[in-house]
């Protein structure tokens, strides 16, 4: 344990988001998502649901500024411009973090996972409400 660092974050997950570089992608995927066929490298939080993890990762991780679309959910088959609870609840946390309003695209369920196997790292949580997805491209920090 350490002070000040929420404790879902394991050490094999903090070491997977300090060697990640500006641009680089972390999916956060609920227990439904196909993780093991799609992940470069794995970590599993099965105790916690995705707003969970996302709030932990978020504690952490600056959010690409330089780019459109920081975050990414995965869109409802079927009804695209659908928003679940856990997408609100998504798009409050990254508002909350940076301090901002952050834009929340979607991205159609196969192409999702296309781009989750092209993520740096995939986080399998323990959510069991669907499209508990989320990709995160990674920003910097900037000098004070």
């Amino acid at each position: 344990m350490l002070k000040g660092i929420d404790p879902l974050l394991s050490p094999e997950l903090l070491a997977i988001l300090a060697a990640m570089g500006h641009g680089d992608e972390l999916a956060i995927v609920d227990a439904h998502f196909p993780a093991a066929a799609c992940a470069r490298r794995l970590v599993r939080i099965p105790g916690a649901d995705s707003e969970r993890v996302l709030a932990a990762v978020l504690s952490l991780f600056p959010l690409d500024s330089f780019v459109a679309e920081p975050a990414v959910r995965m869109e409802v088959v079927g009804d695209p411009e659908a928003e679940p609870p856990v997408c609100r609840a998504f798009r409050e946390l990254l508002e909350q973090a940076e301090g901002r309003p952050v834009p929340l695209a979607r991205l159609e369920r196969h192409a999702f996972y296309a781009r989750a196997r092209e993520a740096f790292a995939v986080v399998q949580t323990g959510e069991r409400r669907f499209y508990g997805n989320i990709l995160l491209r990674k920003g910097v920090i900037p000098l004070p």
